[in-house]
Parts: structure tokens; C-alpha cells; sequence
């Protein structure tokens, strides 16, 4: 017998190929593994979006397959407070956030952890993020998924050590072609599932049609950035930083001729400011203030350290100083400056291949 096999392992089954393989894994390795398929959003009964129910059904196939149990838990409440009025108030106060992030602190690893303790049993919680947990000293550091282009560390960084020590990832350390290939050598029904792009609670709907469901949108002008009028706007949370498309006042003559872009929102006014050029000055910051500071080890860096930054999912990393003042924000100075730094996205810091933590971009410093 397996020195894992009194070990019981709960899967967060999304019905994707990530976790599907993932529980294929645990289950060579020994462990007693079941699956959980979370539900965090009600459907209306006549909205075109029945991608949950498609999920169930292969997360279900999956464990028959495997010959493992699945449950399901109706996360939907927890999910409405704690996720989703929080993705409409920063919309509505004009910032641009970042709800899988806030998903995977409320729903992922805190719901799901203690629904898997308490009422499953569980011993760990798995999930098919690609990130990997190493021991440093007494503490699990988190450390950037092994396939550069899944790496998924940048929407975890509000997991403590103490999450991390509680959490297997099967697939951090596999190349994403890889865990396809297995699926696929194990006939697993996900195989060639592509994988899923959007908000978890929009699908593939469109934004702007979602958004109008829940927030009245406010009209207000465009700007240039010398303060000239030159169109009107539906609403400022439409749009976002060094966003081209959408904004219906092209083929203007006077400038350069060349595309506006978002450059800033003014949102004291309800006033979108544009300019000409997808590299406007008005574009680039110096650096980024930072508040709502998460840091895996709980202590974080002290004083000013050096380190590398993420200011979005899947860019190159970003040189830069960081200063944690006393007052629990974080000061940013990049290397060299940065195009649409946004706020109410996410700042994620690393050193190397760990991540330390991160924080909401609170501010820009131009």
C-alpha cells in the first residue's frame, strides 16, 4: 500500500483539463482522492449561459473514469457577497479589478478549504493551478508555475503559507502540452477542452451587455489631453487604460492622424481623457502605490527591497523598487517606465522564481 493512501486529497473539479489530470495524478500517487465541483453563480433560466452545467457533466464523466467520488457545493452566496459586490463597487468608483483574483481568496481557498475540512474530511485540497509549493525553513513558499505561459501565480498571491501548506498542485511543475497528452492517454473527456477565457461568472458573454444588467451606466465627455472636446463616452467602466477599440471617434483630422487611445479617467469629472498614439506619454508611469497588501510568508519585506513586479497576467516582469511604508502601502519604482498601469488591478512582487505577495494598484506615479 501507498504511504498516501490514509491521506484523503479533495480535487476542486472545474470540469477543465487542468483538475481533471490533476486528480488523475494524486490518484497514481496513492492518495484517497475525491472531487468537488463548486457552483458560484446562479443562471437567469433564460440566459444563454449553460456553461456550468456542461462543467458538472464532464467533471462527473472525469471521476467515473477514475472511479473517484464527486460532490458538489453551492457556493453562490459567498460568492455574490465577496466577489461579485466587490467587482461592481470598483467598477462603479472607476478602477478595473480583478474578480478571479478576489475568486481565489473568498471561493477557491477559503470556502472550498474549510467545506473540504469540515464537511468532507479532507486532509488537503488540490486544484489545477499552475504554481508550486516548495518548503523553505518551516514555511511553503509559492513559486511560479514550471510552463512560463500557464504560470498562474499572479492570481494567487493573496494565499498565506498556511493555505499553501494545506494545498497540493499536481500540474505546477508539468508543461501544459504535457497535461493534455496525459489526458488524452488516459481518455479523459477533457482532453481537448479548450481552455476557459472570461470572467467565470460572464462566460462568453458580451461585457457591456452584462455589465448594463447591474450598474446604470453615466454618459459623460471625451478629452484630449489638452482638455478639448471630442466625443462622448457610455459610461467610464466601459473602458480601460491604452484601450483602442470602442471609443467611436475616429477618422478625426485634427493631431497627428494617428488612433486615440485611453490614456486616464477622470472620474471626479465622469470624463474619459484620450490621445493620439498607442505610445502616448500620458500612457507610461514611473511607478504604482499599492494598498490591500497580501504577502505569503504574512510578514512581507521590510524597508525597500529589491525584486520584480507584475502589474498584469502574463507580462514580462518589471525591475523595480519596492517600499512598504508604515501605513500598509506599498511604493513602486520601476526601472523604466511602464504602459497602463491600471488601478484596481493587481501589483504581484517575486524574487526570482517566489512570489512574495502583492497588493491593489491603488495609483499610478508618473
Amino acid at each position: 500500500m501507498s504511504e498516501n493512501s490514509h491521506i484523503k486529497v479533495i480535487v476542486g473539479m472545474s470540469g477543465g483539463v487542468d483538475s481533471s489530470v490533476s486528480a488523475y495524478l494524486l490518484k497514481q500517487q496513492g492518495y484517497q482522492v475525491e472531487g468537488l465541483f463548486m457552483k458560484n453563480w446562479e443562471e437567469d433560466d433564460n440566459d444563454e449561459y449553460c456553461a456550468a452545467a456542461e462543467d458538472l457533466k464532464d467533471a462527473q464523466a472525469v471521476c467515473d473514469k477514475l472511479g473517484i467520488e464527486l460532490h458538489t457545493v453551492n457556493f453562490a452566496a459567498e460568492y455574490w457577497d465577496n466577489v461579485f459586490e466587490y467587482f461592481l463597487a470598483e467598477y462603479k468608483a472607476g478602477r478595473t479589478p480583478n474578480p478571479d483574483i478576489m475568486c481565489n481568496k473568498e471561493i477557491k481557498f477559503k470556502a472550498f478549504l474549510e467545506f473540504a475540512a469540515q464537511a468532507l474530511g479532507a486532509d488537503y485540497i488540490a486544484t489545477g493551478h499552475y504554481v508550486r509549493r516548495e518548503k523553505r525553513g518551516d514555511k511553503f513558499v509559492m513559486c511560479r508555475g514550471l510552463d512560463d505561459n500557464k504560470d498562474q501565480s499572479y492570481f494567487l498571491y493573496t494565499l498565506s503559507h498556511e493555505h499553501i501548506a494545506q494545498t497540493l498542485f499536481p500540474v505546477g511543475d508539468i508543461a501544459k502540452p504535457e497535461v493534455r497528452r496525459i489526458a488524452e492517454e488516459q481518455d479523459l473527456i477533457t482532453h481537448d477542452k479548450k481552455d476557459s477565457t472570461g470572467i467565470c461568472f460572464i462566460g462568453e458573454r458580451k461585457f457591456k451587455d452584462f455589465l448594463q444588467k447591474f450598474l446604470p451606466a453615466q454618459p459623460g465627455k471625451i478629452e484630449d489631453t489638452d482638455g478639448n472636446e471630442v466625443g462622448e463616452h457610455e459610461g467610464l467602466m466601459y473602458h480601460t487604460l491604452g484601450q483602442r477599440k470602442g471609443l467611436l471617434i475616429g477618422g478625426m483630422k485634427e493631431g497627428s492622424g494617428e488612433p486615440w487611445y485611453v490614456v486616464d479617467k477622470d472620474v471626479d469629472r465622469n470624463v474619459l481623457v484620450v490621445g493620439q498614439g498607442k505610445d502616448h506619454p500620458r500612457l507610461y508611469s514611473n511607478g504604482l502605490n499599492a494598498n490591500q497588501l497580501h504577502w505569503v510568508d504574512r510578514e512581507g519585506p521590510k524597508g525597500t527591497t529589491r525584486c520584480t513586479v507584475k502589474t498584469r497576467y502574463r507580462q514580462e516582469d518589471i525591475s523595480c523598487t519596492l517600499l512598504v511604508g508604515e501605513d500598509g502601502m506599498a511604493r513602486v519604482l520601476f526601472d523604466e517606465p511602464q504602459k497602463a498601469v491600471t488601478p484596481g488591478q493587481s501589483a504581484v512582487f517575486y524574487a526570482d522564481e517566489v512570489c512574495l505577495g502583492g497588493g491593489i494598484i491603488d495609483s499610478v506615479i508618473k
